[in-house]
């Protein structure tokens, strides 16, 4: 499909059109020149790129060196001593994906999209998703699906580890055209409060749209102020969907579904959950050494499904997935192996020692529902066995987890073992010490080891046969972000299978 380059020009009248405009510094020949290349890294440069120049941590020396690349014309909040014209915009978050949007040609409109937004199992809905349409679509030759998520990103082009949930509206809207580009029908995508909030997704219309659940998560200066504005921030991906689908199990369920009535472009809504009034009802749930087995009715099937993951938690995500694929048609026949077969790296993975005496299970958990669940189910799964537990809290956001993780950890486990988790610009142990503060009180006991191979070894070694050992947050992400750049890591998959050939029984 041939793209349109359009002129400088006709960028300035959409955001004038929208009243982003705040000056424009720039001479008649430069207004004709066509923009062919989109960017706001000054490593991802092309010839008559328009750079854009965002982010706490942007300094001018970007714009120069995107200038010096090709670079012939940027768009930013301050005006800066270059040579080059410059559109110097009231609100570069507003503007970023009005722009995207009209550079890839509202590109979404040729794929369909599946979005999850919740405080926890987006990525696992995300992946059950996957799945499903990946059987559907083998079924007819045709390739494999993509997906947006904060494990990795795919769109038949890119394939890389992700450093958003949801990225930035010029790399979002480039996900899309790759996709489409590559022949690709579907793609499976979380969707963050914060891109919600920052207009990452602002004019998009997903296919189907789906909310899990709402805790209290990412409430902090830098995320969310306040809980109303994490909730009304996800209320926003309501608005613009032609399906949703809402989990009838969780509190905030019937805000959403108000939201969605509202909405002039919700075509049907959906519920699904434990409910007996629910559209996508689940029950008489199994659950086994290597997965779960659970019933579904609806009004069009009533038949058992089975899921190979562990914890009870991960069948409101099979639900939502088999929600998600009853919007939008998919056989049952697809939905039913896409579950069966589908795997979340990271998620829910389960490790034992040679002799299977000592059980190790690596998770993304990282928030107050999914540590709650976790510990929920461990205890559920695993009767009457000890819990250690491995994991830390991320510097500069979510700071109320430091609490609400510290508090259930001092409850529930047995020995929780406090270390580095992309601490980033904080001090790890200045997170470390304000966690253990709170183990401390309920009486917890606990060990603070900054390194975070370290950590996990030691709560091996440390483990017997009577004890379930829980590692979170990092999966098998193969990075941690230090200061500001994301440093290469084993990940915490590879750490365990390294310790536990290395444990001696």
């Amino acid at each position: 499909m041939e793209r349109n380059f359009y002129e400088l020009k006709e960028y300035i009248s959409l955001l004038e059109e929208e009243g982003l405009i705040d000056q424009i510094f720039a001479e008649e020949e430069h207004l004709k020149k066509r923009v062919r290349h989109l960017s706001y890294s000054s490593k991802d440069i092309e010839f008559n790129t328009l750079f854009i120049c965002k982010g706490a941590h942007f300094s001018e020396e970007y714009l120069h060196e995107a200038l010096g690349k090709g670079a012939f014309a940027y768009v930013s909040e301050n005006k800066y001593d270059v040579d080059a014209p410059c559109i110097k915009v009231k609100d570069i978050r507003k503007v970023m994906p009005l722009i995207a949007d009209f550079f890839y040609e509202r590109v979404w409109r040729h794929i369909c999209i599946a979005g999850i937004t919740g405080t926890k199992g987006k990525s696992t809905t995300a992946y059950y998703m996957k799945s499903i349409l990946d059987q559907c679509l083998k079924a007819s030759k045709k390739p494999e699906s993509a997906i947006i998520s904060g494990i990795d990103n795919y769109d038949g082009i890119i394939k890389e580890e992700s450093h958003l949930t949801t990225p930035e509206a010029l790399m979002l809207h480039r996900h899309f055209d790759n996709a489409v580009k590559s022949g690709i029908e579907y793609i499976s995508m979380e969707v963050s409060s914060q891109a919600l909030k920052y207009h990452r997704t602002k004019g998009i219309i997903f296919d189907v749209a789906c909310f899990l659940n709402l805790g209290t998560d990412h409430i902090s200066e830098i995320e969310h102020q306040s809980f109303e504005d994490y909730s009304s921030s996800k209320l926003i991906f309501f608005r613009q969907c032609k399906a949703a689908c809402i989990n009838l199990d969780d509190d905030y369920a019937q805000k959403v579904i108000s939201e969605a009535k509202k909405s002039n472009v919700t075509e049907k809504i959906i519920t699904f959950g434990s409910h007996e009034d629910a559209n996508i009802y689940g029950y008489d749930l199994k659950p086994g050494k290597k997965g779960i087995k659970f019933k579904v009715r609806t009004d069009s099937f009533d038949t058992e499904f089975e899921i190979g993951m562990t914890g009870l938690f991960n069948v409101s995500n099979a639900l939502a997935a088999i929600a998600m694929s009853y919007a939008l048609d998919i056989p049952l026949e697809y939905i039913k192996s896409g579950l069966k077969k589908a795997r979340a790296a990271g998620r829910m993975e389960i490790f034992h020692n040679e002799d299977e005496t000592l059980t190790v299970v690596v998770d993304y958990a990282h928030n107050q529902m999914s540590f709650e669940s976790l510990f929920a189910s461990t205890k559920k799964e695993y009767p009457g066995k000890k819990i250690f537990i491995v994991f830390g809290c991320p510097g500069k956001k979510a700071l109320g987890r430091r609490k609400e993780l510290g508090d259930i950890a001092g409850e529930y486990a047995d020995k929780s073992f406090i270390t580095e988790e992309d601490a980033g610009e904080e001090p790890v142990r200045e997170i470390s010490e304000e966690i253990v503060s709170h183990i401390k009180e309920q009486g917890g006991n606990c060990v603070m080891i900054d390194d975070r191979e370290e950590a996990i070894k030691k709560a091996i070694n440390e483990a017997d046969g009577d004890t379930v050992i829980l590692i979170t947050g990092k999966g098998r992400e193969t990075r941690q972000k230090r200061g500001i750049e994301y440093i290469e890591t084993p990940s915490d998959v590879e750490y365990v299978l390294r310790f536990l050939k290395e444990k001696k029984c």
